[in-house]
């Protein structure tokens, strides 16, 4: 990935915490068709050191995980907040006119080995933790012992378990940081109106102050 020095983010404890708020992941691996891709909620760990390791799961029916091949690192790519940032929002735009737009963005590529595993008691491990993730900030959680079990063994056997041992991480914040202050508080005010965007008017707003 192209990450400016101004955009870059390479501390690994912000980038796993940006990892479990994004929460969702595309999985990409060569194989013997060429390149294929997935989209797949993943659990990130802090361990194994210095980096951590990203686990998840994949249909069984899906054919990525069996055209995988060995030694060949994959590719987990987690895109955040983001926004379209229109020149309107630069005080700049009224002086100059020397301005375009642009998008602003948080992204992550995570780089390590994949793994697959088909034990149904790791399975179970996985999903119930994936679960237990997902739904305790509702009012009442649903668990996986909610399931019948019969059903609930027939479902395992329809996925296989992923473990990608992270070798390396990227990871770009491009949030205005090469725009004059007077343009970065532009786009916060801007962006600040809009719920889907809010987010992004923040992140620019908390880089504005570093």
């Amino acid at each position: 990935m192209y990450v400016p020095r101004h955009f870059a983010q390479d501390d690994p404890d912000t980038l796993r915490a940006a990892m479990r708020d994004i929460k969702l992941a595309t999985l990409v691996t060569f194989g013997t068709d060429g390149l294929e891709a997935s989209h797949i909620p993943m659990i990130v760990e802090a361990e194994p050191g210095p980096l951590g390791k990203l686990r998840g799961h994949i249909a069984r029916a899906n054919p990525q995980w069996r055209m995988l091949k060995a030694e060949i690192p994959a590719m987990a790519m987690f895109l955040g907040p983001n926004a379209y940032i229109s020149p309107s929002n630069y005080p700049t735009k009224q002086r100059t006119g020397e301005v375009v737009p642009t998008w602003n963005y948080v992204a992550i590529h995570v780089y390590g080995t994949l793994t697959v595993f088909h034990e149904p008691e790791k399975l179970l491990a996985l999903v119930t933790e994936l679960t237990t993730i997902h739904e305790s900030p509702r009012p009442t959680p649903w668990a996986v012992d909610d399931a019948p079990k019969p059903y609930l063994d027939m479902m395992l056997r329809g996925i296989v378990g992923l473990e990608m041992t992270i070798t390396r991480l990227e990871g770009k914040w491009k949030m205005s940081q090469n725009q004059p202050a007077e343009n970065r508080i532009g786009v916060a005010e801007g962006l600040a109106g809009e719920a889907e965007t809010a987010e992004v008017a923040r992140i620019v707003a908390e880089t504005d102050k570093t």
